[in-house]
Formats: structure tokens, C-alpha cells, sequence
């Protein structure tokens, strides 16, 4: 069954421990699975267009497509498929100011598809975007992606799963500690 925005939100930020927003643990991923599959798939289909009525209703839609993907789709190529069409939401909701309108832990997770991307145009402004925010370690962490982008074009972690080969220099990287998110 399909939820709406405030569920979402409730769950992602009242239910979750930040801790579970970035750790890699089966039984959050099947209580997304089950509570959220449906809504993802919508999402994934473009049918929340609604949601973007307002500012919180484009931030659930965001972490719906952004952060739930790679729960539902763990270690598989469908856990980035939908990464365009969250930045695009969220490109449209920043240039619309809408982040403007939530608090600073959601707006972390409004530019969270920025720090996804594997664009070094793109990490450009996330790294402005993170910057605004002051929060010292997600800004920490956009400038670690960051590094990886301007080095590589592309995250090198993400090679296996998508079936890209890796070269030499990302084999060699891939080695060192820390060279995954």
C-alpha cells in the first residue's frame, strides 16, 4: 500500500535512528521493503507528482527515490536507478527555495542526491550546498565524494554492481581504506 509524504517524513526522521540512514542492515531494508515497496514503485513512476505541493511533500518523494532505493535494491544496479530523478527534484526544489522552508536535518537529506551524483559539474554545487548547511562532517563527506568524482569521473565502488569495468588506477584505490561509502 501507498504512504504519503507525512509517513515518510515521520518514518525517516522520528522512526530511523541516523544511524540506520547510513548503515547497511537487512532487517531496516525489509521494514522499507515492506512498508514502502509500493510507494516506491509510484515514485519511481513519477505518480507522487503531488507530493511537490509543498516543501516537505518534495523532500519525501527525494528519500523515497534517493535514500529508500538503495535499501530496497542493496548491491544491486536498481539501487541508483532512480539517482536522476531525485536530483532533478531536487535542482528544481532548490532553485524553487523550497529547501529553504525545512529544517537543517532535511535539508541535508534534500541535497543528498547531489553528493550521489557522479558529475564533477554537479558536485560543484553540492559542495556549496553542504557548505551552507555548517554541518561539519556531511560537509566532510561531500568533499571526500567530491575527491573521488574529480579523480575518477565516477565512483569506482559502484563499478561491480553496475557492471563497469574498473581500471587500474580504481582497482588501486578500491584497495586503500575508507575508498567506500
Amino acid at each position: 500500500m501507498q504512504t504519503d509524504p507525512q509517513t515518510t517524513l515521520h518514518f525517516w526522521f522520528v522512526e530511523a535512528t541516523p544511524q540506520q540512514h547510513f548503515s547497511k542492515d537487512t532487517a531496516f531494508d525489509a521494514q522499507i521493503r515492506a512498508r514502502f515497496g509500493a510507494t516506491h514503485r509510484a515514485a519511481s513512476q513519477g505518480e507522487l507528482f503531488e507530493w511537490r505541493d509543498s516543501a516537505e511533500g518534495r523532500l519525501a518523494e527525494i528519500i523515497v527515490l534517493d535514500q529508500f532505493s538503495r535499501n530496497l535494491y542493496r548491491d544491486s544496479p536498481q539501487a541508483f536507478a532512480c539517482d536522476s530523478m531525485a536530483l532533478v527534484l531536487a535542482q528544481e526544489a532548490v532553485r524553487a527555495r523550497a529547501d529553504q522552508a525545512l529544517s537543517q536535518q532535511q535539508r541535508l537529506f534534500m541535497y543528498m542526491p547531489y553528493m550521489h551524483s557522479e558529475s564533477r559539474h554537479i558536485h560543484a554545487v553540492a559542495k556549496m550546498l553542504f557548505e551552507s548547511l555548517g554541518l561539519a562532517e556531511n560537509l566532510e563527506y561531500e568533499i571526500a565524494h567530491k575527491a573521488i568524482i574529480d579523480r575518477f569521473g565516477r565512483f569506482p565502488h559502484r563499478n561491480a554492481v553496475l557492471g563497469r569495468e574498473s581500471t587500474a588506477a580504481e582497482q588501486e584505490f578500491l584497495r586503500q581504506p575508507g575508498s567506500s561509502f
